[in-house]
């Protein structure tokens, strides 16, 4: 049976297969899918509960899904919460597919219509608001651009690198081996957390959030290829004395292309289920660095960020809806990535049994 056929029987690496595949989708169309931008404020609108939605109007008649306009009243002094005004002489009607701010798709085709919306002075909040009165939703599927993203970007970095030396070392042994071996002990020994902190605080508070985005994935890069490119070193030592290989040599075939067309090949399987293992861990990186402060900064948002306001223990109890959103999406991704890593890892491997 081939390993696709045993990959669709996998029903976890399935599920996990079908989160991420939804989550890329949202991300890509973050400014479709979003009702109003991740950076507008709402009038009076701070820390706004989830939008409860209605369906009778005040005289008990059926008109439809609708939202009220909703206001952020006085804070109650006994229990800290804050009074909630409904502004019931304007019903909202939510709809799809209504126009909003515009934005340009692909950054090309001007468009203005979003996924869900209101039509009236009514807003619609999934997820509530926060300090700054800016929708969490919003926020939460444009802040997957950059948590989602990074992980692949991170290894489209390390993995060649890892390839690369992995390659070379085991191929040509020598000189050449124990000097990258070592160069590979050395940055495996580097606590990759620790020097992620250290870096990140020293860099200039004037960059912008995407310079940041991306010293964050070169520094995470940098220190993640070592243990793949020893992985790496120890399969070409095996495979560099198969039949094919020598015959390669024999011809007089280029170590190059030695290496790249008929070595590294050998490996995919492995390098397949090692990059769909790899992203969480830049991912958790990222969302560790924000959530401290230290990665991406306010007012963009990641996901890492907006688990910031974690810190602060009112809204951790009064707002929870800041808290969760954000969290689960990080644990379902990388449970997802998990899932679908080991769900590859059984489909590819010839060993398999089919149960």
């Amino acid at each position: 049976m081939k390993w696709w056929q045993r990959l669709k029987t996998n029903p976890l690496a399935q599920f996990g297969a079908g989160i991420l595949l939804l989550f890329y989708l949202v991300v890509i169309a973050a400014n479709f899918v979003a009702p109003y931008s991740p950076y507008e404020s709402q009038l009076n609108a701070s820390l706004l509960p989830p939008t409860q939605i209605y369906w009778y109007d005040q005289k008990g008649q059926w008109i439809g899904p609708h939202v009220y306009p909703t206001t952020q009243g006085p804070v109650d002094i006994e229990t800290g919460k804050r009074e909630i005004n409904l502004d019931k002489s304007q019903p909202s009607p939510v709809r799809f597919f209504v126009p909003g701010e515009p934005y340009k798709i692909l950054g090309i085709i001007p468009f203005d219509r979003h996924l869900f919306g209101t039509v009236g002075a009514g807003k619609i909040n999934l997820l509530g608001t926060d300090e700054q009165a800016r929708d969490q939703f919003s926020r939460l599927v444009h802040g997957g651009r950059v948590s989602l993203s990074i992980g692949l970007v991170g290894i489209m970095i390390s993995f060649p690198l890892g390839m690369i030396f992995g390659g070379i070392s085991g191929y040509f042994g020598g000189w050449l081996d124990s000097l990258i071996m070592r160069i590979v002990e050395v940055l495996m020994t580097i606590p990759g957390l620790y020097l992620l902190v250290a870096l990140a605080a020293v860099l200039p508070p004037q960059i912008s959030s995407t310079q940041r985005f991306l010293l964050i994935v070169v520094i995470i890069s940098f220190i993640s290829w070592a243990g793949l490119a020893r992985v790496i070193r120890g399969q070409v030592l095996s495979i560099k004395e198969q039949q094919f290989v020598q015959a390669s040599r024999a011809i007089g075939a280029s170590p190059l292309y030695i290496i790249t067309r008929h070595v590294l090949p050998q490996t995919a399987t492995y390098l397949i289920i090692s990059a769909t293992l790899a992203i969480p861990s830049f991912i958790i990186s990222e969302s560790v660095l924000s959530l401290i402060g230290l990665g991406i900064q306010p007012p963009d948002p990641s996901w890492g960020n907006l688990l910031s306001s974690a810190t602060n223990a009112s809204i951790l109890v009064l707002q929870p809806w800041l808290i969760w959103p954000p969290a689960i999406l990080i644990i379902l991704t990388v449970l997802a990535f998990n899932l679908l890593g080991d769900g590859l890892r059984d489909a590819l491997d010839p060993r398999s049994i089919q149960r």
